[in-house]
């Protein structure tokens, strides 16, 4: 079903009003937030889902009761609460009562299994965690019990001597006896609002593409002046309804979406899992204007979109970012959903969220070529850097000289929306920053005279191979581009006579057959000898191991493609 797509206002238009609205800055709480988004738009749909909507003033009074039973449990100002919980209601409703009474969340991958969850609650010092029963085919009650017997009553005990309580979510259990349940946060007490907005509201772990996660230390008023610059950058109309179902524990959700449509009285529709269906369903169901994405995703509900008959005119703009984007994606956006606008980018949690995007009135070109500009954010930005958060510049990775513009280097990043560092890790901290401050990313990309970047790589990613440095994109964007291609990547494995040698992980496209030789031959034709793959391998897609931005974790991949090889 199809209907006329109503135009929006022109970028600089829209632009105006959010600068006029929000100028000068006034930093605020996440908390702070919410209530003068109450104030302004008490009756507003803030968070929809297909069973109950919650206005934005039934979300503040939910979130205050919600802190009043954190004070009542005895958490003091600065404490850690650890939550381990998929995209439900509570989820946002936990996150502003955690920020209203100065503790510090630290939001848990949902993906982790025992080792990891365990890491993670011990190295936060979480002192309150709240997780969820059951999700998918995660037992995190089951987990708890190896981790540390007992805990239904005793907290963490000897293993995480930190953590004094834990709190049952029902997700998709039958709870535990004996443990307090989600319904005993709550309190009908004032809530004692003590927190700064310069003060850390969260800790969340790197995705871990290259090793062990670190928790970034994030700051009330970082989060909200990057959110406030995904409005910004991406000129959010009045009321925009975001739908995503991109993990919340993750900043591309949290900051993208939950906190971005609070400056315009939007709302967010977010679901627990992906399902390409759903969301044409949810876009036709729930009015949604504006989707965030991965580009895996965005491929998914493309395909989708051929079988199902939905009206999607409510859809006026689209975040596709994060992860490699497939060859032709763009081109198959434009004509699929004619008059949207269509944006991609580029961050990390260490730099709050996204700091680059491609304007939405950017020729297709840019969208093809590059991952955005370096976002402009308006008054929340800092004027000594062009009204911007993050500042960049590219270096090489062997000198640490600076290179000049469309040079390919290591991306280096300064400004007030990068981390201070890395909650109880001197070291890691020390190791991530340059004498001038200046973070490494880890990234190598290329920024042109006009200040729109362009990824490449992974500096830890990338392999020699006979002496000769590879550059695993290379190989996928050459792999990606075969008729019987969906996804590819490539990792580096040991090998005695050339040092490494690069493994191809292939995602076969439905109908057709995994062919390793043809792969090979393929990639002669159009690669230098050394940077073709050794080895071909089958992978299904949702074995490929992710971050929850879509980015593969390649150390895992070696390890995968060593076991696999026989070679570990």
């Amino acid at each position: 079903m199809k209907s006329a797509r109503t135009p929006l206002l022109p970028v600089d238009d829209r632009q105006s009003v959010l600068a006029d609205r929000f100028s000068p800055w006034v930093p605020r709480t996440l908390y702070e937030m919410l209530l003068a988004a109450a104030e302004l738009h008490p009756d507003r749909p803030y968070l929809i889902t297909d069973d109950q909507t919650w206005t934005y003033r039934q979300m503040a009074d939910w979130s205050a009761a919600v802190a009043g039973g954190l004070q009542a449990a005895g958490l003091r100002p600065g404490e850690h609460v650890a939550l381990v919980m998929a995209n439900y209601p509570a989820f946002a409703a936990l996150k502003f009562a955690v920020a209203a009474v100065g503790c510090v969340a630290v939001p848990v991958n949902i993906l982790n299994r025992r080792d990891e969850l365990a890491y993670v609650l011990r190295q936060s010092r979480a002192a309150l965690l709240v997780t969820m029963d059951r999700f998918r085919d995660l037992d995190y009650l089951g987990m708890l019990d190896d981790i540390a017997p007992g805990w239904e009553t005793a907290g963490g005990g000897e293993a995480l001597p930190d953590l004094r309580s834990i709190v049952v979510f029902k997700a998709e259990g039958e709870g535990r006896a004996g443990a307090p349940p989600f319904e005993t946060l709550a309190a009908t007490a004032p809530v004692e609002a003590k927190a700064d907005p310069r003060a850390p509201a969260d800790i969340i772990y790197t995705s871990g593409t290259t090793g062990s996660p670190k928790g970034v230390l994030l700051t009330h008023d970082m989060l909200l002046r990057a959110a406030f610059g995904s409005a910004y950058a991406r000129a959010f109309e009045d009321g925009r309804r975001i739908h995503f179902s991109l993990p919340m524990n993750h900043v591309y959700g949290y900051v993208e979406g939950l906190l971005a449509a609070l400056f315009v009285g939007g709302a967010v529709v977010p679901h627990l899992k992906f399902d390409p269906r759903e969301t044409l369903r949810t876009i036709e169901r729930h009015g949604v204007s504006d989707l965030l994405l991965i580009p895996t995703m965005t491929l998914a509900v493309l395909d989708a979109l051929e079988a199902t008959s939905v009206d999607t005119s409510s859809l006026k703009a689209m975040l596709s970012s994060g992860g490699r984007t497939p060859p032709g994606l763009w081109d198959r956006i434009l004509q699929t959903l004619p008059g949207i606008e269509i944006t991609t980018g580029y961050g990390m949690s260490e730099c709050t969220a996204s700091t680059t995007v491609t304007r939405p009135d950017d020729p297709a070109e840019r969208l093809k070529t590059t991952n955005g500009r370096l976002r402009d954010v308006g008054p929340a930005g800092d004027a000594a850097i062009a009204n911007r958060l993050v500042d960049y510049r590219v270096v090489d990775p062997a000198t640490g000289n600076v290179l000049n513009p469309g040079e390919v280097g290591e991306l280096m990043a300064r400004g007030t929306g990068v981390t201070q560092g890395y909650f109880d890790k001197p070291d890691a901290t020390a190791e991530a920053f340059d004498a001038e401050g200046w973070l490494h990313t880890g990234d190598l990309g290329r920024i042109d005279a006009d200040g729109y970047l362009t990824l490449v790589g992974r500096v830890k990613e990338s392999y020699r191979c006979g002496g000769e440095q590879v550059t695993p994109s290379e190989i996928e964007d050459v792999l990606m581009v075969h008729p019987a291609v969906v996804q590819a990547f490539v990792a580096p494995v040991p090998d005695d006579r050339m040092g490494e040698v690069g493994v191809a992980f292939i995602v076969t496209r439905p109908g057709h057959t995994l062919e390793p030789h043809a792969l090979v031959d393929w990639c002669s034709a159009r690669l230098a000898r050394f940077k073709v793959p050794r080895h071909i391998l089958p992978i299904v897609a949702d074995e490929v191991p992710l971050t929850p931005s879509g980015r593969p974790r390649k150390f895992l991949l070696s390890r995968m493609a060593a076991e696999r090889l026989g070679l570990s």
